[in-house]
């Protein structure tokens, strides 16, 4: 890459940074957090079965009315009808939140009649909901149960009520422009968020990566840059290396990578300071 392309490259990369999404699990605590977030970062709140899609919400909106551009997340399985959707939309309208973030959740009963996202998207269309933006997850590594035809499908079916994708973590630049490059030819041209880790010590990256099943990626990610002695030593890892990694992809526009999505596991203060010294810092490489 020449000097030229690697500066708009790191150009590129320093504008993702500041404008990223940051997701945090809505636990104890999490509120205090983000007292420090700049009142402009988008915030994304996830669903889990353990915490329910009732305290998405709440959470959702209570940083609504602060001020934040909210992003929950709605799990299908876990919606029982196109009522209680309907609700759902209502209460975050009433908020002021304008945008949600489509999955299909991890439960392993449906609560009612939606077993996966483009189940829940196609009722959403027929709903008046007055959204800005709706995002679905796509899986560049894939997915333990799900082939990767049916992942494609289900993309391919998610994608005419979708404004962009958010790739699930993924250390393993190679295997993410792979996939993009594969995706694109397939027909899939929503805009790509790339989902990143957020700065933490490596052991605890590692613990929680395989805690929800992304053990392939994290396996790759110990054997580049020397974080294996890092795990050892209890360093941290760098996500803009994954960034740098990905060369002309990034910026290349038959690629749209459109922004980057924060999985912060509620570590929040590192990833302020994170976004302060990608900022900081001048070209790489």
């Amino acid at each position: 890459m020449s000097t030229q392309a690697a500066d708009g490259t790191w150009g590129a990369i320093k504008g993702l940074v500041s404008s990223a999404a940051i997701e945090f699990i809505p636990l104890k605590g999490a509120e205090e957090k983000l007292q420090a977030v700049p009142i402009s970062t988008r915030l994304t709140i996830t669903c889990s079965v353990k915490l329910g899609l009732d305290r998405t919400v709440e959470h959702a909106a209570k940083a609504a009315r602060s001020g934040y551009r909210v992003v929950p997340h709605l799990a299908a399985r876990q919606v029982a009808n196109k009522a209680e959707l309907s609700d759902i939309l209502g209460r975050l309208r009433d908020a002021g939140v304008r945008d949600i973030f489509v999955i299909g959740g991890d439960a392993q009963e449906q609560a009612g009649s939606f077993s996966s996202a483009a189940d829940l998207l196609e009722s959403l269309a027929g709903i008046d909901h007055e959204l800005e933006t709706i995002g679905v997850g796509c899986y560049p590594e894939g997915h333990p149960k799900i082939s990767d035809e049916c992942l494609l499908e289900a993309l391919l079916a998610k994608q005419p009520f979708a404004n962009y994708m958010v790739s699930q973590l993924c250390f393993d630049p190679g295997a993410m422009v792979a996939w993009l490059e594969k995706m694109r030819s397939a027909g899939i041209t929503l805009p790509l968020h790339v989902g990143l880790a957020a700065p933490m010590q490596v052991h605890k990256l590692v613990e929680l990566s395989l805690r929800i099943g992304v053990g392939t990626s994290v396996r790759y990610l110990t054997k580049q840059h020397g974080l294996v002695g890092s795990l050892i030593r209890g360093g941290s890892y760098r996500p803009e290396d994954i960034l740098v990694d990905m060369g002309a992809s990034l910026v290349s526009t038959e690629m749209a990578v459109e922004g980057l999505h924060v999985f912060s596991f509620n570590q929040i203060a590192q990833t302020l300071e994170w976004q302060e010294r990608v900022a900081a810092t001048g070209h790489r490489r």
